[in-house]
């Protein structure tokens, strides 16, 4: 596991920035006052973030490793790794909206 992260940190660019945004929400949702479960789900949504861009990195890594020849199914799967990545962003933006709106607008 730890080489795991020590690769996806010096091959990544995507996770750096990723693990950059965990750490800065980490911080703002622990700073906010909102409830216990609410910080955890503005951390947790977070960092699922990270851990569906291991999951692509992983499927990405295997399909090269397997041919770096132009395939349709090779693009397919990179495709959807990448389309899973944003529905993660996509699920943790709207979590953050919830609850900052719930936080200042309500």
């Amino acid at each position: 596991s730890i080489d795991g992260f020590k690769s996806a940190w010096s091959n990544e660019h995507a996770f750096r920035q990723e693990l950059l945004l965990v750490v800065v929400g980490s911080i703002v949702a622990l700073l906010l006052h909102v409830s216990a479960f609410e910080k955890l789900m503005m951390i947790a949504v977070l960092v699922l973030i990270l851990v569906v861009e291991l999951i692509n990195s992983a499927i990405e890594a295997l399909v090269d490793r397997v041919s770096l020849e132009r395939h349709a199914l090779s693009k397919n799967a990179k495709d959807f790794g990448s389309a899973a990545v944003l529905l993660t962003s996509l699920i943790a933006v709207a979590t953050w909206s919830v609850v900052l709106f719930n936080r200042f607008y309500y």
